[in-house]
């Protein structure tokens, strides 16, 4: 896959190329009792406000929900208490007193996240976070998944929730690549024994494909090959096998590598490759 276009540390970021748009055909819309979708006169098929808002961009699919419940989220100026309400469009839709603009093309970006930051917003004890470290002129931007305060690499961010949402679930079976040097002794049998999974205290972590790559000294590198992203899970499993994770490195997300980006820069995926990655995850695009 070609490499993205790069945006070092505290540089704007420029405008992206916008290609033709493929026209589309709408699928027909099914049999359906609810009344707002028999409602729908050969327009676009209604969908759940909480999936067009997490599309614009708003906020993910959860965050969504707790604003919804919190009285945030507007329809012609009446607030709703379901993120199951239907509709076609985000007309009329506001949160917190703003209107929501239309969703854009999905851009995603891949970010090398140095050690030291949060992957969060904000943080109510004042420690620095990935947004502190973007370039300017970025669009809003919510990360994938999360790289903990001492774990860096390959970081994917994206304007699209709900596209956020469809990367992390387990279910869509995207891969995620890490390096890791630890201290201790292991052997390479006990790193093939995780292909079948492990449970620790009472959680069971799903099948990793591990590799020693080599020794030096005391410490060893090891590559971990997984297709879910629980909370601190490589650095669980490792602890497993009596070795200490002194550094943990994100190297691979899906069809997306690190390669030479340095911590901090910023790169983008062009759309053709983009949509052409979408294609490919399970299930399709939603």
């Amino acid at each position: 896959m070609r490499p993205p276009q790069k945006t070092p540390p505290g540089k704007a970021l420029p405008p992206p190329k916008r290609g033709r748009r493929q026209a589309r055909t709408a699928p027909a819309a099914p049999a359906n009792p609810h009344p707002a979708r028999a409602a729908a006169k050969g327009g676009r098929e209604p969908q759940r406000i909480a999936k067009l808002l997490a599309r614009a961009g708003i906020a993910s699919r959860r965050e969504i929900e707790r604003m919804i419940a919190d009285g945030r989220v507007a329809i012609d100026g009446a607030a709703i208490d379901t993120p199951a309400t239907l509709l076609t469009s985000l007309k009329g839709v506001t949160v917190d007193g703003k209107p929501v603009a239309a969703p854009e093309a999905t851009r995603l970006f891949l970010f090398h996240k140095p050690r030291g930051l949060l992957t969060t917003e904000r943080d109510p004890k004042g420690r620095p976070t990935i947004y502190d470290r973007l370039p300017a002129g970025l669009p809003r931007v919510m990360p994938v998944g999360r790289l903990d305060l001492n774990t860096e690499g390959l970081l994917l961010l994206t304007t699209d929730g709900e596209f956020k949402r469809q990367l992390e679930l387990p279910s869509t079976g995207v891969e995620r690549v890490y390096r890791a040097r630890a201290y201790g002794n292991v052997h390479q049998e006990q790193l093939e024994a995780l292909i079948e999974g492990v449970e620790i205290d009472g959680v069971r972590y799903g099948s990793i494909d591990a590799n020693m790559e080599r020794r030096t000294g005391a410490n060893v590198w090891i590559e971990m090959k997984l297709r879910e992203g629980r909370n601190r899970e490589v650095r669980r499993v490792l602890e497993h096998l009596g070795l200490e994770v002194s550094r943990l490195i994100r190297i691979a997300y899906g069809a997306f590598e690190l390669g030479d980006l340095q911590p901090g820069e910023v790169g983008e995926i062009a759309q053709h490759q983009l949509v052409a990655f979408r294609k490919t995850l399970k299930g399709g695009r939603e």
